[in-house]
């Protein structure tokens, strides 16, 4: 439910106005009309009626877009099977329709996994053959594939590239600095992005606003706005001072004691008082959620009457090469995701975003086992948490999405790839337009035997120049949040060096 806005307080009408992108001494010297400006904020800005949330799945590392979505047209395959040796040890996968058979893991997997998109722009497509989960969604209309997205200064063609004259993102290629690009538009060292700025908008409408901005897996800077601070959130729930049982040494008065010590500053110094701030706020937070998240067996994210120690069936996935049930970790923080969820009537909220990691996409080598076992979590992971929100009906209001570093080469480096640029993404949820792939496919090109490929697409060793920006997938994302086209620009101020008719992909419903 959205918070009445009548009869504001003053701390209230600031922190709009931190939300409006006005400093607290800038409203304090307009008086009055700052203040009202602040108040106005929420009827005059971003629509946050009923209840919404976004969830980025950030897949750490590089994930090879080209092992995740794949082209299969004759031409195409013949340039991914000419670029992607198929030695025991190669990372080239099977084709489709190829049976299961003894020999690689890629070989046992069988051959990738046809997909029918309703817009196929003339070719034929396919998913990793661990993706089963995700071509049943996709085939559902549940989850659409977004092709080739990278961040772009703007337009650019290999052309321009080549010979310097397109502006470039700051630092290509850095894994630091290209997380960093992705979630924010700048290199490292950032410290606003995009999902802590959409949330700037819509921090009034939250009864609670320090649980505004989610995330599951440590800092993350895409969470991050100018009034918006990161909550950080345990897999298992929040995270306590002292012991679950609320003691310290089994002692509950030597726990409130250290928490009254911790809250206090015993002088002055900006760095003491923004410790006993973060710890007031992790201490209100977690009497907060003591109460209104639910129990990790106590809905439909998780299995009940489980003993102490006891895994929970519903968080293991099948390992495609033991073949045996495994601790999915993503599995584990979509659940805390849901049990957010679950607990936002409790806590007032009407917006929230989500920050959750699967890391390990780094495969400059063994990628055939590592990418292969990636994939399988990734897809129960993303299956998982649509029949949780779907059984909580919720899954109209939740939208998920992935994010990574960037791609991959198209070439091998032996049992591994390098390095690349743009990437194919997964949006999922019930307002999703799902069955088809938004944003130009990419052509696969031959090697010209110096690294280069004979494609307008493909850059060195393959690296795929992006035709989507993420300007143009977060925006789509944040329309679909209740963003305004002017609040759209001043989150993704990039947006503006693209014409209006590509500043939405189109994959969500209005």
């Amino acid at each position: 439910m959205t918070r009445p806005l009548s009869n504001p307080t003053r701390r209230e009408l600031l922190r709009r106005g931190v939300a409006l992108g006005l400093s607290q001494p800038a409203l304090a010297g307009l008086g009055g009309l700052g203040l009202s400006l602040a108040a106005m904020g929420p009827a005059a800005a971003a629509s946050t009626s009923g209840y919404k949330a976004l969830v980025c799945i950030f897949l750490t590392g590089g994930n090879d877009a080209y092992n995740t979505l794949l082209a299969t047209d004759s031409a195409s395959w013949a340039a991914y099977s000419a670029a992607r040796e198929t030695s025991f040890e190669g990372i080239a996968l099977a084709a489709p329709g190829t049976p299961s058979q003894s020999g690689s893991l890629h070989a046992r997997l069988g051959g990738v996994l046809p997909i029918s998109p309703i817009n196929a722009q003339g070719r034929t497509l396919a998913l990793h053959p661990t993706l089963g989960a995700v071509r049943n969604l996709f085939a559902s209309q549940r989850l659409a594939c977004i092709s080739n997205v990278g961040p772009l200064s703007g337009p650019t063609t290999k052309t321009a590239f080549l010979a310097g004259t397109a502006p470039k993102p700051p630092k290509l290629f850095s894994h630091n600095d290209q997380q960093s690009v992705w979630q924010s538009f700048s290199a490292e060292g950032t410290t606003r992005g995009w999902g802590g700025l959409m949330a700037d908008r819509v921090l009034s409408a939250n009864g609670q606003s320090m649980f505004t901005s989610i995330s599951t897996s440590g800092n993350a800077v895409w969470l991050s706005g100018q009034g918006a601070r990161p909550y950080q959130l345990a897999p298992t729930g929040s995270i306590h001072i002292g012991g679950t049982d609320g003691t310290v040494y089994g002692s509950a008065a030597v726990r409130q004691r250290m928490v009254a010590l911790m809250r206090g500053a015993r002088n002055n110094s900006v760095a003491e008082r923004e410790h006993a701030s973060v710890v007031s706020r992790s201490v209100d937070a977690d009497l907060l959620l003591s109460s209104a998240l639910p129990g990790a067996g106590a809905g439909p994210w998780g299995t009940g009457g489980l003993g102490e120690g006891q895994l929970d069936p519903k968080l293991q996935f099948l390992d495609p090469e033991t073949n045996t049930l495994m601790p999915n970790p993503l599995a584990a923080q979509l659940q805390a995701v849901a049990r957010m969820v679950a607990g936002r009537s409790a806590l007032g909220m009407a917006r929230q975003v989500f920050f959750v990691t699967l890391n390990g996409f780094d495969t400059h080598d063994l990628q055939q086992s590592r990418h292969t076992r990636l994939m399988a979590q990734l897809a129960h992971g993303l299956s998982y948490f649509d029949n949780v929100t779907t059984a909580m009906g919720v899954d109209d209001l939740v939208t998920t999405f992935t994010a990574s570093d960037f791609g991959r080469t198209l070439a091998a480096n032996g049992d591994g790839s390098d390095h690349g640029w743009g990437a194919h993404h997964f949006v999922m949820g019930g307002a999703v337009k799902g069955g088809d792939v938004y944003g130009k496919l990419p052509a696969y090109g031959l090697s010209d035997g110096k690294g280069g490929f004979n494609s307008a697409d493909q850059l060195q060793g393959g690296s795929l120049l992006p035709t989507t920006s993420v300007e143009a997938y977060a925006a789509t994302l944040g329309k679909w949040f209740g963003l305004t086209d002017s609040e759209l620009l001043s989150v993704l101020p990039g947006l503006a060096a693209w014409n209006y008719s590509q500043r939405n992909l189109g994959f969500m419903a209005a």
